[in-house]
């Protein structure tokens, strides 16, 4: 549960900022994109033997050869970009 602890107070923040001005289309996008490239290179490193999680670090539930803590980065960085992201 190691990687659910530490990822959560940034998740938290990234959804507080992101709660103000929600754009949903855009984030919904940027998230997509993000997480398919996200589980399909962090499958190929696993099976690589590049990387690997510690079952006792994760909540146990996976997609493929990765937990699904591993994704809370790439939405972290979905809500948090989006929140920020300014058209001009």
């Amino acid at each position: 549960m190691t990687y659910l602890y530490i990822s959560a107070p940034f998740l938290l923040a990234a959804v507080a900022l992101w709660a103000r001005v929600r754009p949903w289309k855009l984030t919904a996008a940027v998230t997509g994109v993000l997480f398919a490239l996200t589980i399909i290179f962090d499958n190929l490193m696993v099976a690589a033997g590049l990387y690997e999680f510690g079952h006792a670090t994760t909540i146990g539930v996976n997609i493929g050869r990765i937990p699904v803590e591993d994704l809370f980065y790439p939405l972290f960085t979905a809500l948090v970009v989006t929140a920020v992201w300014r058209r001009n």
